[in-house]
């Protein structure tokens, strides 16, 4: 039999009271599978760390999400954001869902043009497009939403060199209770600055305003905020129709709404808090109510969610190499994946599964990556069983932004496995290779180093 590794006894104080009145957990939740595969087959086949991704999870968030502004809206586009995750097996599956793509960047449009996504199904969106970039997005009709004057200038000069008079969107920041309030994009609501570019539009008369557009915040909790934000909205169009003989084709409401991650400050978990995408679309339908119109007479409806449907169909699968005890006496657990491919760690806590069994203690422990850098803290506190090296983790909820945001740092990325609804496994990315980082980087020979190019 083999000997078992050898750790040092820790006597811990109970003071009475100190419990919460749901008492102390006495059992941690296991993660054996996703989709029926295990946790541990997927590691042995693919290694450690990996992202793991559900397909099916991916297209029922997409279907329910349909079903819910379905309800409220005849005229309802999903545009599916690219930044939240732009594996291009994820964007199919979106587009197949019939998501058309929303970007923010030549890079974002170049991916999705490759996708075989036509123009006027992209959605241009960010405070920098340039020139280019521009004229491409014209020229293939594209939807574009201009987030300055200075882009406006740019715009009309790319028009009239092109010869067209293209449609724009205005990009929209107002105050609906959402904060931080995104100021710094768009045109602000309050201030009059919205219905001003509106004006220089029109008179200027080489650009022809179809729709307005506003995202307000990310992670939005609180549906009433999508309340105040239609409601402006709403009234916005019928000022633009009244002063400037405006007709909108299209009201985009961006995106923000909550996946079930939990923020960092937040009590109850965010299963608990945050709301169904019916409250959302409800919320909606109420603002829109000020625009006094049935619903056959509305602007098409576009909403370009990205966290809420991806979230939890990802889960990053880690192995323990290493347990130490801190001098406070708090167990620290090292692991392979840390915040170069869990970047929305330093946000959410993130739930902690182990993939099997594990006895002993259940007790407060802090999670570290594999990083060279005090700052690579995967949690900061949770409860977790008495963990060996080698033994799997499972990290969810985590498919949004960790495969866009990733980092190239002290480590390389790992691969992506994207599980089918038949319960088939495919690899979506490859795991980084050394030469992916040499191939990009050549060494003149003038240094003097060996096998430089």
């Amino acid at each position: 039999m083999a000997k078992k590794p050898y750790d040092r006894p820790l006597i811990r104080r109970h003071v009475v009271g100190q419990a919460p009145k749901f008492g102390l957990a006495t059992s941690i939740k296991v993660l054996r599978d996703v989709d029926g595969i295990k946790v541990e087959d997927l590691m042995a086949q693919y290694g450690s760390p990996l992202f793991v991704i559900s397909e099916k999870a991916l297209r029922s968030a997409h279907e329910r999400l349909a079903r819910a502004m379905g309800f409220y809206f005849p005229d309802v586009v999903l545009a599916w954001s690219y930044k939240t995750n732009w594996l291009r097996s994820v964007c199919a599956i979106f587009h197949q869902e019939g998501s058309w793509a929303e970007v923010v960047s030549e890079f974002e449009y170049e991916k999705a043009r490759s996708l075989g996504v036509p123009g006027d199904r992209i959605i241009f969106n960010g405070p920098y497009k340039p020139r280019e970039a521009l004229a491409r997005a014209f020229s293939e009709g594209a939807q574009v939403n201009l987030d300055s004057l200075d882009e406006m200038y740019l715009a009309e000069e790319v028009a009239e060199e092109l010869g067209l008079r293209p449609k724009v969107g205005l990009r929209i920041s107002l105050a609906a209770g959402a904060y931080p309030i995104w100021y710094r994009f768009g045109f602000n609501y309050e201030s009059g600055e919205a219905m001003e570019a509106a004006e220089r539009i029109t008179r200027r008369g080489r650009l022809v305003i179809s729709g307005l557009h506003c995202h307000m915040g990310t992670f939005v909790l609180d549906p009433w905020c999508f309340t105040e934000q239609s409601r402006k909205l709403a009234a916005l169009t019928r000022a633009l129709e009244k002063r400037l003989d405006i007709e909108l084709d299209y009201l985009n409401f961006g995106g923000g709404f909550a996946s079930k991650n939990t923020l960092v400050h937040q009590y109850l978990p965010g299963e608990t808090v945050s709301p169904p995408f019916e409250e959302y679309a409800a919320a909606l339908a109420e603002g829109m109510k000020a625009l006094d119109r049935k619903p056959t007479g509305m602007p098409r409806i576009i909403l370009e969610t990205g966290r809420a449907l991806v979230d939890e169909a990802g889960y990053l699968m880690t192995s323990v190499v290493a347990v130490k005890r801190m001098p406070a006496g708090l167990r620290a657990v090292i692991v392979d994946a840390g915040v170069n491919l869990l970047y929305t760690a330093f946000w959410y806590r993130h739930e902690v599964f182990p993939a099997r069994e594990v006895e002993g203690d259940i007790e407060e422990a802090v999670i570290y990556g594999p990083l060279c850098m005090n700052i690579d803290v995967v949690r900061e506190s949770v409860m977790l069983p008495t963990l060996r090296p080698g033994d799997p983790l499972v990290i969810w909820p985590v498919g949004a932004y960790n495969m866009t945001q990733w980092l190239q740092f002290i480590r390389l990325r790992p691969g992506v496995v994207l599980i089918t609804p038949e319960g088939e496994t495919e690899l979506i990315r490859m795991p980084d290779v050394m030469d992916d980082l040499l191939s990009r980087e050549p060494v003149s020979a003038r240094l003097g180093l060996r096998g430089a190019e």
